[in-house]
Order: structure tokens, then C-alpha cells, then sequence
């Protein structure tokens, strides 16, 4: 982890780089975060007692639960996984088994370890492939040949004429002028022969099973993988994609999997986050048509793995007793008391997310480093268009937003996306053609492209 030593104040400046608002989810999940640094510091004996301070976020749709609960996990570097409570079901109806989201979790967290595996052997890979190459571009020849290779090659005229000290250097002279045309780019045009192992494919296989077996196809998939040799195939590449595909069969071969697989264990057990979005779809409220089927069920499924037990993954045993869980909902019809005594317990901290209004539409739009404003610049600066907003088209196009969300459906900073492409949608089809090439959005313009939209409701919950 390589930002675990953060404060909650440090965490929180960090969110605020990116999330408007929001300030008691940021410091609940900030605390959250800190205490299992604190943990990590305790006695070992203390530690496996210390249980996470799992979180539950109450808002409505658009006012950044699922982006705080990212971005807290960029920070942290730990693997994070976002899923939906409503696609598990009871064990016994059709649904997916709540343990997979472990399982999903594993995997996520062995592709980030062996990423970073990757970036550290990637400067030897590198020069592996670099004399791999050069072994292709000019076949070493040997200085001494024992009798196994006289045997299976008996040349006469090699025999005759073995190799001197004088050629070996020549030879060694030549890789070296190729080495340095190779580095100054001047072979980059040049066409070589490789030999490339094809990825493993074989029919495929649809298994109804029970629940906790929806990793039996991939273990099947390796498992025959394992009784067929690997096919291989020739391709005439170019210098720069050889040294690419030889680098990363390099990279490949250098990293150990069995460390790969022991870190990544280790970093969901004790730094897995995941977000369970629409915790409120498997909470039954008052039903005028009787029980709802599996809602209950899937909450008592839910409660051993947030409760701490241990999953069967494909590489090995994963204890969830110290992952983070942050679930998120509306809970516009039901409320965080309706879920099951148990599973109430296990979330000890509820936090509720601010509806957004104008202020906060002007300062998400123009703020944050992944501004909206600043997204659509970049975008038409690649088309040489210097695409520019007024002041007062921000307080706008925040306005708009705002109005559309009070009388149609409130999705929070989503209703932004809409509106800003259907304000540059002429703009955006047009750019290649455009002479001209500096474009200022106004308040006019807005009101022009979106007044007409805004004034027929029906309208406007089509188009926005």
C-alpha cells in the first residue's frame, strides 16, 4: 500500500480533488481508512480482533457514493471491486452466489500485483528481448562444436572450418553496430520472422451448476489447457512490435506467480474494499403482494461474508474477516433499519449524501481535475478548436441542470452529462469541418440550445 500512512485530513484533500461536497462521507470513510493503518500498527495478537467500521452511504442516484468509495481505494492502492447487491438472489433461486464477489475480488487483485510485477522486471525484459532480437537478426554462430552437434549436423564444410578468435570478435564488432542501429530507431522498419504462442481456445462449455462453481469453467479451461500442448505460429512483425512481444513473454517468464498469488491474498485480506451499490433493493419493504422472494434470503447470505468467514477461490482460501465494506443506496421507499438485525450491526457507520444544487453543479463543472469543463476542452482541442465557457454559461448550464432534476427525475451530477451533450452536439458533429476554430459558449448560446428543451417537460425527459 503506498499511501497507507495518510491522515484523515490528507484523504480528505485528496478526495476533495475530485468529489464536490460530500464532507461527512469524506471524513467517515477517511477515519475508516486511517483505522486500518492503526490496525496494520497494533500488536499482532490485537490486530485479527480489530474488525473494519464497514459504512453504509444514504443518497440519491448522481451524488458521488461510488466515486468516493473509488477514489478512497486509488488512494490506498488496494484492489476494489463495485457490485450490485440486487444480482445475488437466495441460494436456490437463479442469481449469483454472494461469495463470487471474493472470488471477483482475487482475480482483481492478482491482474494489480502482476501489473506491478511487470513494471518492476520490465527494464530486464527489456533487455532480454533486446538480445533475442538481435540473436534473430544475426544467428550467433558457435565457437566449438561438441559431438552431439556433429552428430545431429554433420556438415563437412563446418567441420572443416571452425570458427577463430579473429571471426568470433567480427561477429561480436557486427552485434554491436546492429545493437546501436536497433537504439537510434533506424531498424524500426525492418521486417522479422517470430514465433508466437497463440492464446489457448477450445470449445466452449455451459455448466448449470450449484451455487459457489462459477470459476469451474476457467478451471477447466486451464486444466486441459495443461493436457494440450500450446500451438504456436509464425508472424512477420515489424522490429518495434517484435521487441514488444518478446518483451512481454519476458516480463512473463520473470515473474514468480506463486509470490504473485501470496501478495494478492494477503492485499484482499487486508486491504480488499468493496461497495455494495443498491443495498436497498435487497431490503423488502412493505409489500401489498407478500413476501419478496429471496430479498431476505439474500441479506442472510450476505451476513457470514461481511461477518468475517472463509471463501474457496481458485488460489486458495481468502479470510474476509478485515475487508472493507461500503454499501450505498437510495433507500428512497425503505430505510437502513429495515435490513436485518444482524446485518444492521455489521455496518456500524451511516452517513447520508447531500442532494446537489446549482452551487455545486458550478463547482463540479469548473473545480475538480476531471472537470466536465475541462474534458470538453481537451476533446476539442484535438479537432484545433480553442473551445472556451463564459462565467455566466457555467452559472447556466448549472441552473438548467438543477431545474431538469426538480422536475423530472433527480440523478444528481448525471443530469451534467445530458445537458452539456445536447449543448455541444452541433459543435462536436461539425468540428472537422468548422473554419472557425475559436469557440466562446456564452449564457446566450445556452439559453438558445436549451431553452426550448427545458420549457416542455415532456420534452425535456426525453431529450435530457
Amino acid at each position: 500500500m503506498n499511501n497507507s500512512g495518510l491522515t484523515p485530513r490528507e484523504i480528505v484533500e485528496r478526495l476533495d480533488r475530485h468529489i464536490i461536497g460530500q464532507a461527512d462521507a469524506k471524513r467517515a470513510v477517511a477515519i475508516a481508512l486511517r483505522n486500518r493503518w492503526r490496525r496494520q500498527n497494533v500488536p499482532p495478537e490485537l490486530a485479527d480482533e480489530i474488525s473494519p467500521k464497514n459504512i453504509i452511504m444514504i443518497g440519491p442516484t448522481g451524488v458521488g457514493k461510488t466515486e468516493i468509495a473509488r477514489r478512497l481505494a486509488k488512494l490506498d492502492n488496494s484492489p476494489f471491486l463495485k457490485v450490485e447487491a440486487s444480482k445475488f438472489t437466495e441460494v436456490g433461486y437463479v442469481g449469483r452466489d454472494v461469495e463470487s464477489m471474493v472470488r471477483d475480488l482475487v482475480e482483481l487483485s492478482i491482474n494489480m500485483i502482476k501489473a506491478e510485477e511487470q513494471e518492476n522486471v520490465q527494464a530486464k525484459a527489456a533487455e532480454i528481448a533486446e538480445e533475442r532480437l538481435l540473436d534473430l537478426l544475426l544467428p550467433p554462430r558457435a565457437v566449438e562444436r561438441n559431438v552431439g552437434d556433429m552428430l545431429k549436423d554433420p556438415d563437412p564444410e563446418a567441420l572443416e572450418a571452425p570458427m577463430t578468435e579473429e571471426s568470433v570478435r567480427r561477429q561480436d564488432a557486427t552485434r554491436e553496430k546492429l545493437r546501436k542501429l536497433l537504439n537510434d530507431g533506424r531498424l524500426d522498419e525492418r521486417m522479422v520472422e517470430l514465433e508466437v504462442a497463440e492464446p489457448r481456445s477450445g470449445p466452449m462449455i455451459e455448466i448449470f451448476s450449484a451455487a459457489g462453481m462459477e470459476d469451474m469453467g476457467l478451471n477447466l479451461k486451464d486444466m486441459l489447457g495443461n493436457m494440450m500442448p500450446q500451438k504456436k505460429k509464425r508472424r512477420n512483425v515489424k522490429v518495434p512490435e517484435a521487441l514488444e512481444i518478446m518483451a512481454a513473454e519476458e516480463a512473463q517468464k520473470l515473474i514468480d506467480m506463486d509470490k504473485v498469488t501470496r501478495t494478492a491474498l494477503d492485499r484482499v485480506e487486508q486491504s480488499g474494499i468493496i461497495f455494495l451499490d443498491e443495498i436497498d433493493k435487497i431490503v423488502g419493504g412493505d409489500s401489498q403482494h407478500g413476501p419478496d422472494v429471496s430479498r431476505e434470503g439474500v441479506q442472510r447470505d450476505l451476513l457470514p461474508i461481511v461477518e468475517g468467514s472463509n471463501v474457496n477461490t481458485r488460489y486458495g482460501m481468502v479470510k474476509t474477516d478485515h475487508i472493507l465494506f461500503i454499501a450505498a443506496g437510495a433507500f428512497s421507499g425503505t430505510k437502513p433499519s429495515d435490513l436485518i438485525p444482524e446485518l444492521q450491526g455489521r455496518f456500524p457507520i451511516r452517513v447520508e449524501l447531500d442532494s446537489l444544487g446549482k452551487e455545486e453543479f458550478v463547482r463540479i463543472l469548473t473545480e475538480p481535475n476531471n472537470a466536465l469543463v475541462k474534458q470538453y476542452t481537451e476533446m476539442m482541442a484535438t479537432e484545433d478548436i480553442a473551445l472556451s465557457f463564459t462565467e455566466d454559461a457555467v452559472e447556466q448550464i448549472a441552473e438548467v441542470a438543477t431545474i431538469v432534476n426538480e422536475r423530472t427525475e433527480n440523478i444528481g451530477a448525471r443530469r451534467l452529462y445530458t445537458i452539456m451533450e445536447t449543448l455541444l452536439e452541433d459543435i462536436s458533429f461539425d468540428a472537422p469541418d468548422l473554419e472557425e476554430k475559436k469557440i466562446v459558449i456564452d449564457a446566450r448560446y445556452v439559453e438558445e440550445k436549451l431553452d426550448n428543451i427545458v420549457e416542455d417537460e415532456d420534452l425535456s425527459r426525453y431529450i435530457l
